[in-house]
């Protein structure tokens, strides 16, 4: 049974998941750490964790779950610090948008029978911009959670039971669990969600470039630019990571993506636009 948890990185999705936790019936402690005291402060002040934590290291030890709500290198660096004064009492799991690297660590650091449990972990939730400020006890419900955990560990009894109250948890939040193999995790990510982070990031760029200057674009961009761009509003630093840890697959989608836009480019006046747009409509219906 889960009785204390510590969220390190009470940001947008620490904080989401304190508030998460608490509206699904949670009833154990909830410690949190920020980089940014003021960061950990709002989300005590939102009552998405219970106390705030001087030291990141000492509330792992002291909680039965850990989970890591940082940007994918500082997930690492954190798990580098966390496997050696972790036991099998402990589980620490993550929520960032890449697993290759994340799980390979869990598989070297973690997941023996003398060693804490990792359960690498990726909610599909978010929002465009971050902050405790915007933590959302609904943000996970109805979203897919997913799982890259490695099927051939061994770990303590005590840790799998840990692992297993997780999940529960993530239910409880209203999520749906579904596990990957970690180069298939980033290979669909890159498509469902890079790709489209990627793209509004271009066009919102171009349009600032082109047009950013003129003063009736708030009138004449109607619900269509809206829509297309507000993923262009997400800052830098919660997408350097991404790119820097799924570069391969990332770069893949925009080449393809990259190849259709000529496409189009080439055929305004041809039939086969109107196959492209039959091909878009089939996606949607489905």
């Amino acid at each position: 049974m889960i009785e204390r948890i510590a969220i390190l990185g009470t940001g947008l999705l620490g904080a989401s998941a304190g508030l998460a936790l608490r509206a699904a019936g949670f009833h154990g402690d909830i410690v949190g750490w920020n980089r940014s005291a003021e960061g950990a402060q709002i989300a005590l002040a939102y009552g998405a964790i219970d106390s705030i934590a001087e030291d990141p290291l000492q509330a792992a030890r002291e909680s039965q779950v850990v989970l890591l709500c940082v940007p994918i290198y500082a997930t690492l660096d954190f798990m580098e610090k966390l496997a050696p004064v972790l036991g099998p009492g402990h589980l620490v799991t993550d929520v960032g948008s890449t697993k290759g690297q994340i799980s390979a660590a869990a598989k070297r650091l973690f997941n023996t029978p003398e060693r804490a449990a990792f359960l690498p972990g990726h909610p599909m939730a978010g929002k465009e911009r971050g902050g405790a400020a915007l933590g959302d006890a609904t943000l996970f419900r109805g979203a897919v959670w997913l799982f890259t955990d490695d099927p051939d560990c061994k770990r303590s009894a005590h840790a799998a039971e840990l692992v297993q109250g997780w999940r529960d948890w993530v239910g409880a939040m209203g999520s749906k669990a579904i596990d990957l193999d970690p180069a298939r995790h980033d290979e669909l990510v890159a498509w469902v969600s890079h790709l489209p982070q990627f793209v509004a990031t271009a066009l919102s760029a171009l349009l600032q470039q082109e047009v950013g200057d003129a003063p009736e674009l708030k009138d004449v961009g109607g619900r269509g630019l809206r829509e297309m761009t507000r993923l262009g509003a997400s800052p830098y630093s919660m997408w350097r990571d991404i790119a820097y840890t799924n570069t391969e697959a990332v770069a893949d989608a925009l080449h393809k993506l990259e190849q259709r836009i000529a496409h189009l480019r080439e055929n305004l006046r041809t039939p086969e636009l109107r196959d492209e747009f039959e091909q878009a409509n089939k996606f949607r219906r489905e």
